[in-house]
């Protein structure tokens, strides 16, 4: 797996290269904020870099590292770690809604960053995956989730309404295809939190109720995700 390590301090860097290396990692070194947007922009020819995970320090010389994640964000869905000293809640909370799929606090066990990145990298590699590696293919049989007029292709992350695309953000793919795998089961709220946003915080239900909006108007299909009230929510597969 090919990571983005994006660390101004040019030490823990090497140290943790190193590390990496020795796992089967190759890491790609950006010392601040701009060397790290320039990393993930498409080159000359319009080929877009191709990372398995991005490891992001938030304190970075010349851009807030909140900063750079939410624009890393708008340009490739590859999974961001964020790594930082800060260590309250609400530093977390407010990465998490910025668009990272994980938060890891120094000093850190090397056994666990191993571990968040391989979680992260598993559960983005099927529905959560990202949409710019290899979406040139067309989807495997079997990895489509056909319901009604509505196509989930899981792999490429497209989705398309009666054959017309339909353009989601990273999220509200995340969860129609969450929902999808699995038409007619309920999933609670707290659940669709911690497996779309990785968090357990309670506040993020306002998050879930506007990405289920969002969604229903995308759609055009209101009656397609139903709110089971007090519990959370399931899909409901038109009839024919």
């Amino acid at each position: 797996m090919r990571l983005l390590l994006v660390e101004d301090d040019d030490h823990v860097a090497a140290a943790l290269s190193a590390i990496l290396a020795r796992h089967g990692f190759a890491v790609t070194h950006a010392r601040n904020g701009e060397e790290a947007l320039q990393a993930v922009l498409p080159t000359a020819q319009g080929e877009r870099p191709s990372y398995g995970v991005i490891l992001l320090d938030l304190g970075l010389p010349d851009l807030d590292g909140y900063q750079v994640c939410a624009r890393i964000r708008k340009l490739t869905t590859t999974p961001v770690i964020m790594v930082t000293a800060r260590s309250d809640v609400r530093s977390r909370i407010h990465g998490l809604n910025l668009g990272a799929d994980d938060y890891v606090v120094k000093p850190y066990d090397t056994g666990e960053l191993l571990a968040r990145i391989h979680a992260v990298s598993r559960r983005t590699s099927g529905p959560a995956g990202d949409d710019t590696a290899g979406g040139t293919g067309s989807a495997a049989e079997g990895t489509v989730l056909r319901l009604g007029a509505v196509a989930v292709e899981l792999p490429t992350r497209r989705v398309s309404v009666d054959g017309e695309p339909v353009a989601l953000t990273r999220k509200e793919f995340d969860l129609l295809a969450l929902l999808a795998q699995r038409p007619g089961v309920v999933f609670r709220r707290e659940q669709i939190i911690s497996d779309v946003w990785q968090t357990s915080w309670e506040g993020t239900g306002r998050t879930l109720e506007v990405h289920v909006a969002s969604l229903r108007a995308k759609l055009r299909m209101p009656a397609l995700i139903e709110t089971v009230r007090g519990v959370g929510y399931r899909l409901v597969v038109p009839a024919a």
